[in-house]
């Protein structure tokens, strides 16, 4: 795992100093080594975590003339595969890293090489012969990457800190109201854009640059499983988890899993466990709140297992661990999920340099209840109308995805067609909430780019299309974002092996009836890990990191909360209008309204704007960049 950064100038030799300042800013991704190359108008550097060939796949990595050089944040599984093939092909390897592969298929097959890779990765490519840098980041966006286009320049990295601060992109800030996230192509700033997941950026010599997409993950034609045998698809299903965690296992340093008591990182738990001779890690977190604690549940994996099993408790300290995630996510993010997966990175990257992750499960399988919900509402719709003043009237609940908090969410949106009540399932400020929060009644609907990509899967069945959305859109700029931010302030891989081909090729051709049946979810995947799970986990309600924040915020996180956007501070910062944000927070604190989502949503923009944008983007200084210092 790296950071990595660079310039590209049709003027001449970018500022060596400019990219050393950039490259600075990523250390935390990248603490064991520092690498940079220059040629002409091109510079490019990264930072290195080392995980495969410790000794030798220091980076850039340049074929056998020097003619291709490359940086790579990410890991590459099927390299072993690829370097056998193009040693066959005449080429030469110096190390044993993974990245060294890259170059070597970039020379072989040009831009077609992208779609060879098997693995998470963003790389630049310099190509000193056609005089072009090549970006490219993987199929399934798992690992990020930034740039911006200005007079021809082309300056690229992971992470947003890394780039020059422009203005605030209001219609990006329309669709992080809406979804607590920023999508792609989009930035927090307006000069500022992400390369999408699986696509190509190729930037020339005169300073011409475009993008292409070359890979496209989605539904599969379901025809030959619609009446496939279900006992079969539970076997192969099996083997190709296995396939994938045995792949994810690559790695030169110990491997952990971040283990949530949920059936998806308790699976990564049970294969690495069967896949390793040594007992492997596993990480979780608790809280005092007893709807949020999942200790025991995960308790029950690792001793099945006989993992080397670690277990924090977490007790709120607001200010200090809101600040710290405003230092570590790099634009503005308010999953609050992000707080324990922040917590537990940091509890793993005391143990591992590399850990598996969950995410991708509930997407691919039919694990969110808005799939049950999806298919329930056209039947529903005209009751949902009828009892909605009654569902109006409950008084808001701080339990963990409580009744009354999914029942309000189902009567509002359940008579909307179907991507429309989709995503009236998760909104977080309605369109007329956001005008009155901002003054701005904005042209931009933040909805039209779900719309884009739910036309693209037009004859597919209703709920692939639907979790299509959720994998393109959802997965890549919350849920990756939130894993890879978290995980990489504590200089820590995280690897996600249900985002694999040979995971998501079966599941994407999977009927509906194998993924929801009523209230039942991911019905195929809990099939196939009965023999390997607990029943309580395997057939418990739905896990993951999340916080007790509606509690939070009528109890210890009020004061904070309060404080933090207080007039003076939104009058400066100029976006919200302090009487909606205090309404917001007496409806919440009187019981009338889980306004949780949105009152997060709040802090963390204030926060990271106060640290990214009114100061300096913080440089972070990960335990294991102080031990190396020491």
């Amino acid at each position: 795992m790296c950071g990595i950064c660079g310039i590209a100038s049709p003027a001449g030799t970018p500022d060596p100093r400019r990219l050393a300042a950039m490259s600075d800013l990523l250390a935390h991704r990248g603490p064991d080594s520092a690498g940079e190359h220059r040629d002409g108008p091109v510079a490019i550097a990264a930072r290195r975590l080392s995980i495969v060939d410790l000794e030798h796949g220091d980076q850039p990595i340049a074929n056998e003339d020097s003619s291709c050089v490359v940086v790579q944040n990410g890991e590459i599984y099927n390299y072993p595969e690829l370097r056998r093939e193009l040693e066959r092909a005449g080429h030469r390897f110096r190390t044993r890293c993974d990245t060294e592969a890259i170059v070597h298929l970039y020379e072989q097959h040009g831009l077609g090489f992208a779609e060879r890779l098997r693995g998470m990765f963003a790389t630049a490519i310099w190509d000193a012969r056609s005089r072009r840098l090549v970006l490219a980041r993987d199929r399934y966006g798992i690992k990020p990457l930034y740039y911006r286009h200005e007079g021809g320049e082309l300056a690229f990295a992971s992470e947003l800190r890394s780039l020059p601060r422009g203005e605030i992109d209001l219609d990006a800030l329309e669709a992080f109201l809406a979804f607590n996230s920023i999508p792609a192509p989009y930035s927090i700033f307006r000069e500022i854009r992400k390369l999408p997941a699986g696509h190509l950026l190729v930037w020339q010599e005169d300073g011409a640059l475009r993008t292409e997409r070359y890979a496209r993950p989605g539904p599969l034609p379901v025809e030959e499983l619609r009446d496939a045998d279900e006992a079969e698809l539970v076997e192969e299903l099996r083997a190709r988890l296995r396939d994938s965690v045995r792949a994810h296992l690559l790695s030169d340093v110990p491997v952990g899993v971040l283990l949530s008591g949920g059936v998806d990182s308790a699976t990564l738990a049970a294969l690495a466990a069967q896949e390793t001779p040594e007992p492997v890690h596993t990480f979780t977190i608790g809280f005092e709140e007893r709807s949020f604690d999942e200790r025991a549940d995960a308790r029950r994996v690792a001793e099945r297992y006989g993992t080397n099993h670690h277990e924090l408790l977490v007790r709120p300290e607001p200010e200090l661990l809101l600040r710290a995630l405003a230092e570590a996510f790099d634009e503005p993010f308010a999953d609050s999920s992000a707080l324990p997966t922040y917590l537990v990175s940091q509890l793993a990257a005391g143990h591992v340099k590399v850990a598996l992750s969950g995410e991708g499960g509930d997407e691919l399988f039919g694990g969110y209840y808005t799939y049950a919900a999806d298919l329930l509402a056209d039947r529903l719709a005209p009751l949902a109308r009828l009892v909605r003043p009654l569902v109006e009237a409950l008084p808001a609940s701080t339990a963990k995805a409580s009744l009354d908090y999914k029942a309000k969410r189902f009567v509002r949106a359940a008579h909307l067609p179907p991507l429309e009540r989709h995503h009236g399932w998760k909104e977080i400020f309605s369109p007329e909430l956001r005008a009155e929060l901002t003054g701005r009644r904005a042209a931009f609907d933040p909805v039209d780019l779900y719309r884009a990509r739910y036309r693209e899967t037009e004859g597919a069945d209703m709920l692939a299309r639907l979790q299509d959305v959720d994998f393109g859109i959802y997965l890549v700029d919350d849920l990756l974002v939130k894993t890879d931010r978290a995980s990489m302030a504590h200089s820590l891989e995280a690897r996600v092996p249900f985002l694999d081909p040979a995971v998501t090729n079966l599941a994407f051709a999977l009927p509906s009836r194998l993924k929801v049946r009523g209230l039942s979810k991911k019905v195929l995947l809990r099939k196939a890990v009965e023999p390997l799970v607990p029943r309580e986990v395997v057939h418990g309600r739905k896990r993951g990191f999340s916080i007790p924040a509606a509690a939070w915020l009528r109890g210890e996180l009020e004061p904070f909360a309060r404080a933090t956007l207080s007039a003076e501070t939104l009058a400066r910062q100029g976006f919200f209008a302090y009487p909606v944000v205090t309404r917001l927070l007496d409806e919440h604190v009187a019981g009338k309204e889980d306004r949780s989502r949105q009152l997060w949503g709040l802090l963390a923009f204030t926060l990271w704007y106060e640290h990214h944008v009114e100061q300096a983007p913080p440089r972070l200084q990960s335990a294991r960049m102080e031990a190396l210092a020491a």
